[in-house]
């Protein structure tokens, strides 16, 4: 009988999409609207994502500019901007909020990359837990005789090639972002 590895595939997948927003939740030098994914603006009462209530475009690779729907909430935003502590300077214009993303100093890169390095390492420990919960799996359907010990080890190999193809995902998105924050 072979494993079925879907779940744990779907677990992989979740795990390497979470570290993709991460890493690009990891503020390198250029402008990058993804920055401002997680914050949260008090709007008509009510706390919405800052994408729902306002456009986010990029003006120029140090400069985002993010254009309200309605004007009225142009100081909330600002407010919620400055209040996420992402080191960003904020100006508030007739046009709506402009986000700039100061020059990066050789310390900040190297405090970059530490985080960078430790959200691959968070996502390399979730991979392990979910590989001991597939090991553990196949371990069980072979002392319950429902798998013989040759398709054990036989899945222990096919999972231990998605483990590893994991990881050079893992090590290939961790130096494009070196890369992006050495530039």
């Amino acid at each position: 009988m072979a494993y079925d590895f879907k779940p744990f595939e779907k677990r992989i997948a979740e795990i390497t999409e979470r570290l993709g927003k991460d890493l690009g939740g990891v503020r390198t030098g250029r402008a990058t609207p993804a920055i401002l994914d997680g914050i949260q603006v008090e709007s008509y009462g009510t706390r919405m994502p800052l994408n729902q209530v306002a456009n986010i475009a990029v003006e120029d690779a140090r400069t985002l500019r993010v254009a309200p729907w309605d004007a009225s909430v142009s100081k909330e935003i600002e407010k919620a901007i400055t209040t996420a502590n992402l080191g960003l300077s904020i100006g508030v214009d007739e046009k709506g909020v402009r986000v700039s993303f100061p020059e990066l100093t050789s310390e900040r890169r190297v405090g970059l990359l530490k985080l960078a390095k430790e959200k691959v390492e968070e996502s390399r420990t979730a991979l392990r837990v979910a590989r001991d919960d597939v090991w553990s799996d196949i371990q069980k359907l072979e002392r319950e005789g429902t798998m013989p010990e040759d398709d054990k080890f036989r899945s222990k190999d096919e999972m231990q090639k998605r483990v590893d193809a994991a990881n050079k995902a893992f090590d290939d998105m961790l130096v494009r972002k070196e890369k992006e924050i050495s530039n």
